[in-house]
């Protein structure tokens, strides 16, 4: 079978390096090319060699350091350890829809109502670290004062915000169906490995479920969603980084927690995928790119299709072999 080549874009301070690479990190900083020996079982059960090449210098704390690109090279193997679920989250995930499909949607939104309220793309990045649509508009309006058109009853309110965020799913769902938003790199191609070899896959989510069957309905196909548990929306009561909607995850599927592997875009996706006790392996989205997942399993820029491929099911599989464990 065809060599397989993974390139993680990553920083020194990622959960792939030991504590040995740490220290030959920094003993070699001042040179181009880093050797790093890796146990021959270390990537998908063959002989690998990464080397660490210096892109560009700059400054971490006190030490000076590089920023490095890590390259994976291994003969690809059919493993015989896969996970026993294979869990997305939705939003960045599948699909970058954000910055220009929900951000889009509230505004929407808030001008049919006339609320007199515009979120624009900084403000929605720091809303987004709390998790639920319905959360995050509570929160701004209880910082930044209630619109003049606003009931003032406390349950008043809740229904308020759950009108809104009702008319905001039919307006997101709107841009999924004409397919405006496409799926990010390599997703199908990891959910299709996934199903051929009878691992459980689930999407996990803080939206709305209307909205996340709407992107597997209609991004994926049919034939996949049939075979898609979605967990979604209000189905727990405490959304991430609570590890809630994970562990309602494992639970229904019947698998352990520790046998799950998760792939998140966010630090409080990280958090709650951690607390659960599952592996998680970060794809960084256009709103998290700078968030700190120390605690992540592995990072990528993205999952990736042959020949921009980042990684794929016997990665994963490789994970619970506890290789990539700071």
């Amino acid at each position: 079978m065809a060599a397989l080549t993974t390139i993680i874009s990553t920083s020194p301070s990622s959960s792939l390096l030991t504590k040995t690479q740490h220290s030959l990190l920094k003993h070699n900083k001042d040179h181009d090319h880093v050797p790093v020996p890796v146990p021959s079982s270390s990537f998908m059960g063959t002989p690998t060699t990464i080397s660490l090449k210096s892109t560009r210098p700059r400054t971490v704390g006190i030490v000076s350091v590089s920023s490095f690109r890590v390259s994976c090279s291994a003969a690809s193997s059919s493993s015989t350890v896969v996970p026993s679920a294979l869990l997305f989250d939705c939003d960045g995930v599948l699909v970058d829809t954000e910055k220009d499909g929900h951000r889009i949607s509230f505004n929407e939104t808030f001008e049919e109502k006339e609320l007199g309220v515009t979120w624009d793309v900084d403000l929605y990045g720091e809303l987004l670290k709390i998790g639920g649509g319905k959360e995050r508009m509570t929160a701004y309006f209880n910082k930044t004062g209630w619109p003049a058109n606003a009931p003032t009853g406390e349950q008043e309110r809740k229904d308020f915000i759950a009108s809104l965020h009702k008319r905001k799913t039919e307006l997101f769902m709107a841009l999924i169906e004409k397919k405006l938003l496409p799926l990010r790199p390599g997703v199908a191609k990891l959910i299709d490995q996934a199903l051929s070899q009878g691992v459980n896959v689930a999407v996990c989510s803080t939206s709305n479920e209307k909205a996340v069957s709407a992107i597997v309905s209609f991004l994926l196909g049919p034939e996949r969603a049939e075979k898609i548990k979605i967990f979604a929306g209000d189905v727990v009561p405490r959304k991430k980084p609570d590890p809630a909607i994970y562990l309602l995850a494992a639970s229904t599927l019947g698998v352990e927690p520790s046998r799950c592997v998760v792939v998140e875009d966010s630090a409080i996706g990280l958090a709650a995928a951690k607390g659960a006790g599952m592996k998680c392996i970060i794809t960084k989205s256009g709103y998290t790119k700078d968030e700190d997942f120390l605690n992540a399993d592995a990072v990528f820029d993205f999952i990736g299709d042959p020949p921009e491929e980042r990684f794929d099911l016997a990665f994963c599989g490789s994970l619970l072999e506890k290789q990539y464990v700071s």
